[in-house]
């Protein structure tokens, strides 16, 4: 199995993919896409074409995407649910996507729901014996791809965890 974590944003998005063979995991790319210096009109196609030319090398067979949380501020609430909507169209429809919820992703991960950013990161290299610790976003990405890689390997099913599976229309 192999799994594309994502971790949608306005500006950044994160993602990391990882491969599941006999219970161990495997870093085989992560990183960011940083569409910040882009015009706001331009970010969603550019982020939109990386997402596809990710899916296109690393050919993933699940997804896994971090659900949006409540924002008080809703014009940030608005960005964020557009990218996450480029992230999600990016994804071909044969392979299914899963959602998990930020306090489940760091429950997985860490052992906490409430845990911070640098827990999770320092764990993610922990976890996946990486010489350095990632960056947030991509930590954050990996660590979506770790909590569904588990869910699976584990037969916990993934509703358990937070997770919806998703049959966007495309």
């Amino acid at each position: 199995m192999r799994v594309l974590g994502l971790d949608p944003g306005s500006r950044r998005t994160g993602f990391g993919v990882i491969d599941c063979c006999r219970g161990k995991l495997t870093v085989v790319a992560h990183g960011c896409l940083n569409v910040a210096a882009a015009a706001p009109t331009a970010r969603l196609r550019i982020l939109f074409e990386g997402l596809q030319a990710l899916v296109s090398e690393h050919h993933p067979t699940e997804v896994a995407v971090e659900r949006v949380f409540v924002s008080r501020n809703a014009d940030s609430a608005l960005k964020l649910g557009q990218a996450r909507g480029a992230a999600l169209c990016a994804v071909p429809a044969a392979v299914p996507v899963f959602e998990y919820a930020p306090r489940a992703v760091k429950l997985a991960v860490v052992g906490s729901g409430g845990a911070e950013k640098f827990q999770v990161a320092h764990m993610i290299r922990e976890l996946l014996s990486l010489a350095e610790r990632p960056g947030a976003d991509a930590a954050d990405a990996l660590a979506v791809a770790v909590c569904h890689a588990h869910s699976r390997l584990n037969g916990v099913p993934a509703q358990l965890l937070g997770a919806r599976l998703g049959h966007f229309a495309r």
